[in-house]
């Protein structure tokens, strides 16, 4: 295994506190909860909270930040020595701090002190720029990036910069290679209103504007628990989490924005380095998050882990969520004759139709599926996360005979629904007899109309038919090297596969 790159982090450092107990009773003498049993944990916050998550992932990190005499930037250089380097910048003020008041694992109210500013770069502040691999600006309005803008700026136009931007700071510098806003930030950033298909109609509007308003060269959207979109200006792709994570989601985007940084100085495209940081941001929340990160008289503390980390509290359920109840009636013969309804179709837009009056979100996908493989299992996987069900769009056996030759399709239509239909990601099948599925799709009217990541160069002209009633069209990475054709012709190329062909069937 290599070893990772070095990664320069630069932005605001924070002070933040936990304070946590039970809240079982009311105050008598005012309606507000008591917490009783309090214990008291901090931790690094801000940048330095991400220069902390970039550094257990076992890469070299330096953080240049603001920091002062107070107490609260004493605090943070404390829990930074021996694991982050740090370069300071001179402080105006006390270093921000924030603390929150938690009964369980519900924050019941956030004190904010301090109001410290960047008081200006230093010489060895900007030799750490000019010499850094990769940078991820992880701005939270203190004026840190404020006052090396312009070195920061020079960095974009040379080496991968990742810009975690926040609403008090200013707009990323052209040229990064990607911003990380969250939805509700993203939405600021770009002015926008609420979109009637949703939000993930939202974010891919408004990432599309930040692209062009911010010239990045692509625009990653935070969508808490369902993943990230990433945007060139164009059909964003959607990368969703691979589980449901249940715990504390404070620090999810610092542990998003660290990693994609990280991958992208380790040489990743950018498509990987998101789905990655996905994946990361999942685990991070189930682990525990931000207060696993903590050190204070509730934790305990070992020596072998950076503040105290402890084993996760919380559990992770699975990714998959249930079948709707609707998604269950296309029935199958037990016996070798594969025998179907008499209306798949009719069936699909039935499901659709009840999960749209459920106020649920209509994912559909579409494809030929001949020789369903690993690339496909993971777009239908994928897409099924996103909504509430996932109808799949299927080339009649004439349709795929048009499209890709006489020669195919080599599963026929029955086979090809009944093994679509044993997937538990899948819940109808649609038949389509056309070469594209424009007729089905005016009558499933989806909100998320889903496409490999294979089809980001191609032309798709459903994409402005989905867009007409408020549907949203999204790429999903594609699983490099899957294919009919190549397995196929891979199988035709082995000796069981030339003996089948001429008949022996043992």
């Amino acid at each position: 295994m290599r070893t990772p790159a070095p990664l320069l982090v630069v932005g605001d450092a924070l002070l933040d506190r936990d304070v946590s107990g039970r809240a079982e009773r009311l105050a008598p003498d005012a309606p507000v909860p008591v917490v009783d049993g309090a214990g008291h944990a901090v931790r690094p916050g801000g940048a330095a909270l991400a220069a902390c998550l970039a550094a257990t992932d076992g890469r070299e990190v330096t953080l240049v930040t603001t920091l002062g005499e107070d107490p609260a930037s004493e605090s943070v250089r404390a829990m930074l020595a021996g694991r982050v380097r740090v370069v300071a910048l001179p402080l105006s003020g006390a270093l921000s701090s924030k603390t929150r008041i938690l009964a369980g694992d519900r924050p019941l109210l956030r004190l904010d002190e301090g109001d410290g500013r960047a008081g200006g770069s230093t010489r060895e502040a900007l030799r750490e720029i000019a010499g850094a691999i990769a940078v991820l600006v992880a701005d939270y309005g203190r004026g840190t990036a404020d006052v090396l803008r312009e070195a920061l700026a020079e960095a974009a136009g040379r080496v991968s910069v990742v810009w975690d931007p926040h609403p008090r700071g200013q707009a990323p510098v052209p040229g990064v290679r990607v911003a990380t806003p969250s939805a509700s930030e993203a939405r600021a950033f770009a002015a926008g209103e609420a979109e009637p298909g949703g939000p993930l109609r939202s974010a891919a509007r408004d990432a599309a504007a930040l692209v062009e308003a911010w010239r990045s060269t692509s625009v990653a959207v935070t969508l808490g628990g369902r993943g990230a979109l990433l945007s060139y200006g164009g059909t964003p792709l959607m990368v969703p989490s691979p589980q449901h994570a249940q715990g504390d989601p404070c620090g999810a985007g610092d542990r998003f924005a660290a990693t994609t940084a990280g991958l992208l100085a380790d040489g990743e495209l950018t498509e990987d380095a998101v789905r990655g940081a996905v994946h990361a941001a999942t685990r991070y929340v189930a682990e525990g998050g931000a207060r696993a990160l903590a050190a204070g008289d509730h934790l305990a503390a070992s020596d072998d882990t950076a503040f105290g980390v402890r084993p996760a509290a919380r559990g992770v359920s699975s990714g998959e969520p249930h079948r709707s109840a609707s998604g269950g009636a296309l029935s199958w013969a037990e016996d070798d004759a594969v025998t179907f309804v008499d209306d798949p179709t009719g069936e699909a837009l039935r499901v659709a139709t009840a999960v749209r009056a459920d106020g649920g979100t209509v994912v559909a996908a579409g494809g030929c599926f001949d020789l369903l493989h690993a690339g496909h299992v993971g777009l239908l996987q994928e897409a099924r996360r996103c909504g509430d069900c996932l109808v799949v769009c299927v080339n009649s056996d004439a349709s795929v005979r048009r499209r890709k030759g006489e020669s195919r399709p080599l599963v026929p239509l029955a086979d090809r629904i009944r093994v679509l239909r044993a997937l538990e990601c899948v819940d109808a099948v649609a038949v389509f007899d056309e070469d594209t599925p424009e007729r089905l799709l005016a009558e499933l009217r989806p909100h998320i109309w889903a496409k490999g990541g294979d089809y980001a160069r191609s032309p798709m002209p459903e994409a402005e038919l989905v867009a007409g009633w408020g549907g949203q069209t999204v790429l999903f990475p594609y699983l490099d090297g899957r294919s009919t054709t190549g397995i196929a012709e891979r199988a035709a190329l082995t000796p069981h596969a030339l003996g089948v062909a001429g008949g022996d069937r043992r």
